[in-house]
C-alpha cells in the first residue's frame, strides 16, 4: 500500500512516500522556498539499498504548484515509482492544530476539513496552509484517502489539571483557551520506541525534542500527561528564536512604556529571540562556533538553553513521581553531544549519569548514552514523524 505523507510548513513542503507497512520509504523530498525568489525542490530515491539525489532550482509560485513537481518527480522518468495518481492509496497530511476536537488519525471528511478552518486563528502560519495542501492533494490523487494525523492529538490525554490555565472558566469555554501542546507526532514516536527497547509498557518518560522548535513532554504508559509548549508554540524551552517562558509583565511593560505595537511584539517573542536573540544565531552549529571564538553571549545561550531543559526535566520527574528514562530527539537533540552533556550535568540527585565515551557514539539509530550507575536511562532516538503518520494513516485503512 502506498502512502505518500505532506508535512508542509508556510514557505515549504516535505515529502515521503511508503510502501506500507515496510518503514523505509521509497522516496522523500522537500521543496523550498515556496513563493520565494531561489525556489528549489530536493528529491531522492532510495533503490535496492543505494541512495539517488537531484536538486532543480526553479520558481515555485505556491504549494499546488509544490505538490504537482512531486508528482511528476514520482510517475515520470525512467526511474518513476508509480504509473499515475491512482497508485497512491491515501496521502497523510500533518496538521498542526487540532483543538480538542481531535485525539488520533482522521479520515477526513467535509465535516474534518470545516474544523481545521475553524482551528486558523489558533495556528495562522501553518492551519491555513496544511488545509491547502489538503485541497489541492484531493485535486492531485482524487482516488486517494486522505487523512489528518494532528500535532496536537498526543497531548490531549493530559489531565485537567495540567492543561488548564488560572484565569476565568469563560475563557476556556468561549475562546478555547488551554494548553495543546505540539510535537505530538514526534514525542509519541520516540516514546513508542523507548518503551519497546525497555520493555516497560508502563514507562515514566520524559521525552526532549530539541530543533529550530523545542518542546518537552512527561509521558507516563505511553501517554502524555504534561507537555512544555501550551497554547501555542511559544511557551516552555528557549528555542531558535522564540523566546519560550517570559514573564507577561514584560509585554505590559513593553507596551505601555515602550510603545510596542502587538505585531511587534509577536515578533519579538517569535522571530527575533531564543538562541537568535541572545547569542546571535538561531543555528546551534553557528552558536558552537561563538563559542570556540570565546563570544559571551554565546556561551551565556547555551547556557540558558540547557537550564531551561534541566528545570523541565526537574518539573516532570515530579509530576511523573520519578522516571525511567529520557529522549533526546531532533536535530539538536540528536546531532549536538554537547547539549546532551550540559543537559545531563549535575543531575545526580536524580541519579541521572551520563557516559560521555558513548555519548560520543551515536550514528542515526537508539543508542543508550547512560552510565552503568545510573537510574535513569539516558536515551538518544531518531525521531521519524514522517514514518509515524503513515504508521497512523496505514492503521485506519486496514482496520
Amino acid at each position: 500500500m502506498n502512502i505518500l505523507v505532506i508535512n508542509s510548513g508556510s514557505s515549504s513542503l516535505k515529502y515521503q512516500l511508503f510502501k506500507m507497512p515496510a518503514k523505509d520509504p521509497i522516496c522523500s523530498g522537500l521543496v523550498e522556498r515556496i513563493g520565494i525568489e531561489g525556489s528549489f525542490i530536493k528529491h531522492t530515491q532510495f533503490l535496492n539499498g543505494q541512495k539517488k539525489s537531484t536538486e532543480k532550482d526553479s520558481f515555485i509560485a505556491n504549494h499546488g504548484d509544490a505538490l504537482k513537481q512531486v508528482l511528476r518527480l514520482l510517475s515520470e522518468g525512467e526511474e518513476a515509482v508509480i504509473s499515475s495518481p491512482d497508485d497512491i492509496s491515501a496521502v497523510g497530511h500533518r496538521v498542526v492544530h487540532g483543538g480538542e476536537h481531535f485525539s488520533g488519525a482522521t479520515l477526513i471528511t467535509p465535516e474534518v476539513k470545516q474544523q481545521i478552518k475553524k482551528l486558523f486563528s489558533l495556528a495562522p502560519l501553518h492551519n491555513p496552509v496544511n488545509y491547502k495542501c489538503i485541497e489541492v492533494a484531493e485535486e492531485t490523487f482524487p482516488n486517494a484517502k486522505q487523512v489528518a494525523v494532528f500535532d496536537t492529538a498526543f497531548h490531549q490525554t493530559i489531565p485537567e489539571e495540567a492543561y488548564r490555565f488560572a484565569i476565568p472558566e469563560w475563557y476556556y469555554k468561549e475562546h478555547s483557551i488551554r494548553v495543546y501542546g505540539f510535537h505530538g507526532t514526534s514525542h509519541k514516536y520516540v516514546s513508542e520506541q523507548a518503551i519497546s527497547a525497555l520493555n516497560r509498557p508502563e514507562a515514566k518518560l520524559i521525552s526532549i525534542h530539541l530543533g529550530n522548535g523545542c518542546s518537552m513532554s512527561a509521558i507516563k504508559g505511553g501517554k502524555s500527561i504534561d507537555t512544555s509548549m501550551g497554547f501555542g508554540p511559544l511557551s516552555g524551552l528557549m528555542m531558535g528564536t522564540r523566546s519560550g517562558d517570559i514573564d507577561p509583565s514584560v509585554i505590559f511593560h513593553l507596551m505601555e512604556h515602550s510603545g510596542y505595537s502587538l505585531e511587534q511584539l509577536s515578533a519579538l517573542l517569535n522571530k527575533q529571540s531564543g538562541l537568535l536573540g541572545v547569542g546571535g544565531s538561531s543555528d546551534m552549529r553557528d552558536i558552537g562556533k561563538l563559542v570556540a571564538e570565546g563570544n559571551a553571549n554565546a556561551i551565556l545561550a547555551l547556557k540558558i538553553y540547557a537550564y531551561r531543559v534541566k528545570k523541565f526535566i526537574g518539573a516532570y520527574a515530579a509530576v511523573l513521581n520519578g522516571i525511567d528514562a529520557i529522549i533526546f530527539t531532533a536535530g539538536v537533540g540528536e546531532n549536538d553531544q554537547a547539549m546532551r552533556a550540559a543537559i545531563c550535568k549535575e543531575m545526580e540527585y536524580l541519579n541521572i549519569h551520563i557516559d560521555e565515551q558513548k555519548n560520543t557514539q551515536y550514528k542515526g539509530s537508539l543508542l543508550d548514552i547512560s552510565s552503568e550507575g545510573s537510574a535513569v536511562k539516558i536515551l538518544v532516538i531518531p525521531t521519524n514523524e514522517e514514518y509515524e503518520i503513515a504508521s497512523q494513516c496505514y492503521g485506519i485503512l486496514v482496520d
